[in-house]
């Protein structure tokens, strides 16, 4: 199968290597390949052939109106390259709970590419995950102040990046869903306790403060705005937040 990556980052490379290992012919394209899927330069030679695309691209600026445009105009010019082509899978990675936290402006963007997903006319699944742990440092600093780090209680259902690539692998080469699916940790924490653990774990001596004010990149949470959506049958990944702690101790 000929398999199309945009985006080489964290998930675009551990997913190019795993379909590889599984007799795949994939490629994962990150912008020193000189597309630029905002303009469309590029983008239908590189989905020439293609069976399955996955769009993994992320904008460089999440200020609200760069982060709309970005997912707005690559989506659209993707997937018209992919009709032309008549590549038969379009698959995304977006965030679980995006419908769900419209204050913040990254996961507004984040429904309007699903939106241009759902009205293209490409076969497609758009798989929603919960955070990464790799996110968690990220989070910690976003909410330091000196030698305080001020998070919320409220839930996260936070996954490994490899058990993330697992499932999308089995994603990408399978039939198209039509429809959204749901992937997550297996267990639920608060975002207060994942960067107490993340700091203890790392030797860092900031002290965490709970506040359910905190907010999350611009949007106040509660349990169940980031974990999975009741009755969704959500596929849920086997790696612990101590597991990985303990790996990459």
């Amino acid at each position: 199968m000929r398999i199309v990556i945009f985006g080489a980052g964290l998930i675009g490379s551990q997913l190019q290597d795993r379909l590889r290992a599984g007799g795949h012919d994939a490629v994962a394209l990150g912008r020193e390949a000189g597309i630029d899927t905002t303009t469309g330069q590029g983008v239908a030679a590189a989905v020439a052939g293609a069976d399955v695309v996955v769009d993994l691209t992320n904008s460089p600026s999440w200020a609200d109106d760069d982060v709309l445009a970005f997912f707005r105009d690559s989506t659209a010019h993707l997937v018209a390259a992919e009709a032309a082509a008549g590549v038969g899978h379009h698959v995304i990675l977006s965030i679980v709970g995006a419908d769900r936290l419209t204050d913040a402006g990254y996961m507004r963007a984040k429904l309007a590419q699903e939106a241009g997903v759902r009205d293209g006319a490409v076969p497609y699944t758009i798989v929603r995950s919960t955070q990464f742990f790799e996110f968690i440092a990220g989070i910690a600093d976003a909410g330091t102040d000196g030698a305080t780090v001020r998070a919320t209680p409220a839930h996260l259902q936070p996954i490994a990046s490899r058990d993330v690539v697992a499932r999308l692998a089995e994603v990408v080469t399978g039939a198209p869903v039509g429809g959204t699916v749901e992937i997550a940790g297996p267990e639920p924490l608060g975002i207060d306790e994942l960067v107490r653990r993340w700091l203890a774990a790392t030797g860092d001596g900031r002290t965490v403060v709970s506040d359910p004010q905190a907010g999350y990149f611009g949007a106040v949470l509660d349990d169940a705005a980031l974990t999975p959506t009741p009755g969704a049958g959500a596929w849920l990944a086997p790696t612990t937040l101590d597991g990985w702690l303990a790996d990459r101790a």
